[in-house]
């Protein structure tokens, strides 16, 4: 099992690694820990995320089945990241909706988009032992 102080790894297509690093530093405020001439290294909300230079993007995204993000058990921490998303105008693939309501896994999501066209999903669930 996963000890809380491992780290999950996720790498990305980024067809450009200055817009990669302000889309995801200057605009999400993630940590940039490693910069090279063909990738970025991210602290992604505690995990990592490489963006790995390339030429396969995808034109044109959909939700699913692919996008990634995070879930978060605190709703201020949602709100956070959605406010700070509007306030740097990161490109909302979604706005904030609802899903399930009224269900046990009632809970709050947007979307973003970053500039390669990655979709990444912040979600807050009501009862945070819905979360998996």
């Amino acid at each position: 099992m996963r000890n809380q102080a491992d780290v999950f790894h996720l790498a990305i297509p980024a067809q450009n690694l200055d817009e990669a690093q302000r889309f995801y530093v200057d605009g999400l405020g993630c940590t940039l820990a490693r910069c090279y001439d063909d990738r970025i290294t991210l602290n992604f909300f505690g995990d990592q995320v490489v963006c790995h230079l390339s030429d396969r993007i995808d034109a044109a995204p959909a939700l699913y089945p692919r996008h990634f993000g995070v879930t978060f058990r605190d709703r201020q921490s949602w709100e956070s990241v959605l406010n700070r998303a509007r306030s740097h105008d990161l490109p909302l693939f979604a706005p904030p909706f609802r899903r399930f309501n009224g269900r046990p896994e009632g809970h709050d999501a947007f979307v973003l988009r970053d500039p390669s066209n990655n979709l990444l999903e912040f979600k807050h669930y009501d009862d945070p032992e819905m979360r998996y």
